[in-house]
């Protein structure tokens, strides 16, 4: 009974030496009370986080290599768009005046998504009929044929600003998704969706007649509109000019230099790892070679704040088409745009001083190449 009432009523001073004995005994040292033990615990915790970092800092690297179809989609981002938007099937929605939604088919059954976007002094003159859109196209007005960069759709925001732009100078405006993006079908590669541009390209031409056709890449898009462009010049049907917004060398160096790489970019083997990948997906995008056989003329714009694609990687395309493009090509201009500005990947568009660049560009290139 004395043993049960000190139990439990408040201990004496013997009862509060077997309290410290019994949590000494709870923590495995009977010399350290239970802050001590917690605080000697500590450290083991924060081993844990840091090992778990390390883990991931090395796993993933690893996880590329084993998976090398993860840098295609890296480099595609055909899956992030803006869950809210309007349906494509409805330009009006986007807020683009005189615009029509229709449908192409490209190799392998692909079915591309494309619109047509009127100038703006033909937007109350066409009736909304396909042919009437199609012969419109004939009416002497510039055609810029606009290929898109990676994730999202032909209804991104920066993307509609620019046709905006374009339909207020007067020009029509083509763009379309590559297979694999917005409603159309299949899945991108690199052959896909420079195969959908020439496709795209050859329906425009079939309509344009003598109005001259001018290609307008932006991002990965400038990947595509190289390529594209090398081969039409190739086949003498080269286009009237090509604009590159934002563009990059090759993917291999546009890789190394992209910011979600840097943490990896001193990793040993960086590019057996990481850009080895590209290769085993078959995506280069060699726009420093392709510009070699770009015959028409070439405009490029570069924003110095991009931190998707380093500004000295347009600085260098601009050089090497200078140094390799044939003496007869026609003229190649660079502009950089400022950090002050902040334009950043996609927003030269913001430029007061855009619409005026392109006037001069379209205005002053050859009718007919």
């Amino acid at each position: 009974m004395r043993l049960r009432s000190r139990a439990i009523g408040e201990p004496n001073g013997n009862d509060a030496t077997v309290v410290r004995e019994s949590v000494n005994k709870a923590t495995g040292n009977p010399g350290i009370t239970a802050a001590a033990a917690a605080s000697r615990r500590r450290p083991w915790g924060l081993r844990r986080v840091l090992g778990g970092l390390l883990g991931v800092y090395v796993g993933i690297p690893v996880l590329v290599k084993l998976c090398p179809s993860i840098m295609a989609h890296m480099v595609f981002a055909q899956m992030f768009r803006w869950p809210l938007a309007p349906p494509l099937s409805n330009p009006e929605a986007y807020g683009l005046i005189g615009a029509r939604n229709f449908y192409l088919p490209s190799k392998d059954g692909i079915q591309l998504g494309v619109w047509h976007i009127l100038p703006a002094d033909l937007t109350q003159r066409v009736e909304r009929k396909e042919a009437s859109f199609n012969q419109a196209l004939s009416h002497s007005n510039p055609v810029i044929l606009y290929l898109h960069g990676n994730s999202n759709t032909r209804g991104g925001s920066h993307r509609v600003d620019l046709y905006k732009i374009f339909a207020g100078l007067n020009y029509h405006v083509v763009s379309f998704d590559y297979r694999g993006y917005g409603d159309s079908t299949g899945s991108p590669t690199e052959e896909g969706i420079c195969e959908d541009a020439l496709m795209v390209h050859s329906w425009v031409k079939k309509h344009a007649g003598n109005s001259p056709v001018f290609l307008w890449g932006h991002s990965l898009g400038t990947g595509v509109t190289s390529k594209v462009t090398r081969k039409l010049c190739e086949e003498g049907n080269c286009p009237a000019g090509i604009v590159l917004e934002a563009p990059f060398t090759s993917t291999r160096e546009e890789c190394s230099g992209h910011p979600f790489a840097q943490p990896w970019r001193y990793f040993p083997w960086f590019d057996w790892f990481f850009t080895d990948g590209l290769e085993a997906n078959n995506i280069y995008f060699e726009s420093d070679k392709h510009v070699a056989a770009v015959t028409c003329p070439l405009l490029i714009l570069h924003a110095e704040d991009d931190f998707i694609v380093p500004f000295r990687l347009g600085k260098k395309l601009y050089e090497i088409a200078k140094d390799t493009r044939p003496r007869d090509a026609g003229p190649v201009n660079f502009i950089g745009y400022d950090r002050s500005h902040g334009y950043g990947h996609k927003y030269i568009c913001n430029s007061p001083a855009l619409p005026q660049v392109i006037r001069e560009f379209v205005e002053g290139s050859p009718q007919k190449v």
